[in-house]
């Protein structure tokens, strides 16, 4: 073997290629450890989203951490990313062929004493080196990460010529890192832990594809006679993704030359009707939505890696009453109530209404201003708080209320209360255009029946969707729809288009629709039995409404915000009381937190 020595890790970076999953997870572990990570993705969205869930979950991997000191960064140009760090952790997709190109690239970019890793679970690191040098193939290893934070196990393995010396280096700075290494002894396809994981999963498969039992009893079985609290195997395989464990046990069938006892097949029956597990809003095993479960919760408690994060605007009401203009706030938390609220941008006025662009990686945000004075206005930043602009000026927008995106389009849709008007503008906030115009507040706006507040678009359907929430204790509120292409001859006052879906409502604030799931949903901040609700009116092919609404929720203090995870078959709302609650699609397993921390007004999500 020729000379090589360790590298030095003082002012170099920890390397991670990948910034799904788990390679946020592993950049997490090192940076909350202290350590300078750099991400590398070709996707700006994965980086992003890595970068921001590292900061919002930094306290899980060490509650003493500051998120906003972590030396964490994203890149896209894979030479920048890797040119100093001591070492980089491959996390690409589980083929073959993408991580041999993948260390070849780091061979040339990264420097002679970098140690490369690849995370693969099922790949032996030997089988990567093909188109390295035997020099590059003696820094090179298996670190295989489980799932931290919650399970910290990593293991090592060798390529068959991994130099010595590495191994206890690695040991040393992962166990400092709080991770616990172990060093498998010998070249092993699946490792220590996956190869006896694959034999239980396998059966595990035989046993429902035979109709032996559902994923329910299985799983309820498993949980009572061996973990209690911990993960059964279905819930794990939903968590993981169903077409990730079949390119495992495709992997595993040609490696060990086995029969495939079926397992495959049965796969790939799931697999071919998009029911992937939890990343996939039609399911996998379970329904959609199942492994979304907090910790501490007995047999069905796991780590639900593609729960959103939440972005949820405190409006300010809950402080001081001089300062109550100028203190809003944009917090971030978790799906399950457990991440602390963190504040990334602060010193808002009134912020009302918040919409968030994955493709654009920006938040927007409403603030309503003094609402007699027609000083609102719309602002947009990044997903980390960071590049804070205002894109609708003072003046251009009396009073903004919710605010919706068009991914597609690139268009941001929002409504202007005291301006008694719907508004669409591009998402940089230029060319903005009144869709529909039902008042002037010029001449006064004392008629709330045409204070326009809550705002969605339906692409596929070629509509949007708005309220006008009337008087309080009115019971004069109104949900109304129209076509998103202005009618010809038509203008915003004239349009012939526009049609009233519901009246009579206390009065309804926040909108959202399902459009998979033809569904329409709506905050109503009004007097019960039907205000301070959360109502559902199911949908036709056509738009229409079908039957009478429902009200799914009540007893909320002001409900006003909402948000649909239409992932995970969630419903999420605030109230101007302070609380966030989840519910099922249905209104059922209703759940509250993040209570007493300021006045809840919008809600976004963020899926990692």
């Amino acid at each position: 073997m020729t000379s090589w020595t360790l590298p030095s890790t003082v002012d170099r970076s920890v390397g991670v290629l990948g910034g799904g999953v788990l390679g946020r997870r592993i950049g997490a572990c090192w940076a909350s450890a202290g350590y300078r990570v750099h991400i590398f993705d070709t996707d700006a969205k994965q980086t992003t989203g890595a970068l921001e869930y590292i900061k919002t979950e930094l306290w899980r991997y060490d509650p003493n951490a500051n998120p906003l000191t972590v030396a964490v960064h994203g890149f896209q140009d894979i030479k920048s990313a890797f040119a100093d760090s001591w070492i980089v952790i491959e996390c690409v997709p589980e083929r073959l062929g993408l991580k041999i190109d993948a260390f070849a690239q780091l061979e040339k970019i990264t420097m002679s004493d970098t140690i490369l890793a690849t995370n693969s679970s099922s790949y032996k690191s030997r089988e990567m080196t093909g188109q390295v040098s035997k020099e590059t193939a003696q820094r090179m290893l298996n670190t295989h990460y489980m799932i931290p934070p919650a399970i910290r196990i990593v293991e090592l393995m060798t390529t068959g010529s991994t130099h010595q010396d590495i191994f206890p280096f690695l040991q040393k700075h992962l166990r400092a890192s709080n991770m616990l290494p172990f060093i498998v002894h010998r070249e092993s396809t699946g490792f220590i832990l996956n190869r006896v994981w694959a034999a239980i999963k396998r059966e595990c498969l035989m046993v429902l594809s035979e109709g032996v039992a559902s994923p329910d009893e299985l799983d309820s079985a498993w949980a009572e006679m061996f973990i209690k609290n911990g993960t059964p195997p279905c819930a794990l395989m939903d968590s993981v993704g169903l077409d990730t464990v079949s390119l495992i046990e495709q992997h595993y069938i040609r490696e060990r030359g086995l029969r495939d006892p079926g397992v495959l097949p049965f796969l790939q029956s799931y697999i071919d009707q998009g029911k992937l597990g939890a990343k996939s809003s039609k399911g996998g095993l379970y329904p959609p939505g199942h492994t979304t479960k907090t910790a501490g919760q007995g047999q069905d408690s796991h780590d639900n890696i593609h729960a959103p994060a939440l972005y949820i605007l405190d409006i300010g009401l809950a402080n001081e009453p001089e300062t109550v203009y100028t203190c809003g706030r944009i917090l971030v938390g978790s799906a399950d109530g457990q991440s602390p609220l963190r504040t990334i941008v602060d010193q808002q006025r009134m912020p009302d209404g918040i919409a968030i662009s994955s493709s654009a990686g920006k938040i927007f945000w409403t603030n309503m201003g003094i609402p007699s004075e027609n000083d609102g206005c719309i602002l947009s930043c990044n997903l980390d708080g960071t590049d804070v602009k205002v894109i609708i000026p003072i003046g251009a927008v009396h009073t903004p209320k919710q605010i919706a995106v068009d991914e597609e389009a690139k268009k941001l849709y929002f409504s202007d209360r005291e301006g008694m008007r719907v508004l669409r503008s591009n998402v940089d906030g230029s060319d903005v255009e009144t869709l529909v115009q039902v008042g002037d507040w010029t001449k006064g706006i004392q008629d709330k029946t045409l204070w326009c507040v809550g705002i969605t678009v339906a692409p596929g359907e070629g509509k949007f969707y708005w309220t006008q929430k009337g008087p309080s204790k009115g019971s004069q509120g109104r949900i109304f729809r129209a076509s998103i292409e202005m009618p010809a001859g038509c203008g915003p006052s004239t349009r012939k288009d526009v049609g009233c879906l519901f009246s009579k409502l206390p009065e309804p604030i926040d909108l959202e629709i399902d459009e998979e799931g033809r569904a329409l949903y709506w905050t109503d901040r009004g007097e019960l039995p039907r205000g301070n609700s959360l109502n559902r009116a199911s949908l036709e092919a056509d738009g229409s409404v079908s039957g009478e609404y429902q009200i799914l929720a009540r007893n909320m203090h002001e409900a006003i915000g909402l948000a649909v995870d239409k992932l995970n078959r969630h419903i999420y709302a605030t109230d101007l009381g302070g609380a966030v609650y989840r519910f099922n699609m249905d209104g059922g397993e209703r759940k509250k937190f993040y209570e007493d921390q300021g006045s809840f007004s919008g809600i976004a999500l963020c899926h990692s």
